[in-house]
């Protein structure tokens, strides 16, 4: 597990107060949504928010492209590496 990975379970579970979850709980091929962590849609509004303050990421809510962004960590360490290095 990277660095990254970490930071963005992290992020993850401070933008949705998720008490009862630790980084470690969160696996990074797992779904985030409906059948991993059982986030909505709600929570990929408050997740979007988190990675346009944190990494000046923009996404599109309807797009299919987020959607995959969304699918897993994995995939969102994908979407974040290139705008890490500038924004943390």
């Amino acid at each position: 597990m990277s660095d990254l990975n970490t930071e963005l379970k992290q992020m993850i579970i401070d933008a949705l107060d998720l008490e009862d979850i630790d980084t470690d709980d969160i696996e990074d091929d797992a779904p985030l949504f409906i059948e991993g962590l059982g986030l909505d849609s709600i929570d990929a509004l408050e997740i979007g928010l988190a990675l346009q303050q944190r990494y000046s990421i923009k996404l599109k809510a309807d797009s299919e492209e987020t959607k995959a962004h969304f699918a897993s960590i994995n995939a969102l360490v994908k979407l974040v590496q290139p705008h890490q290095t500038n924004n943390v």
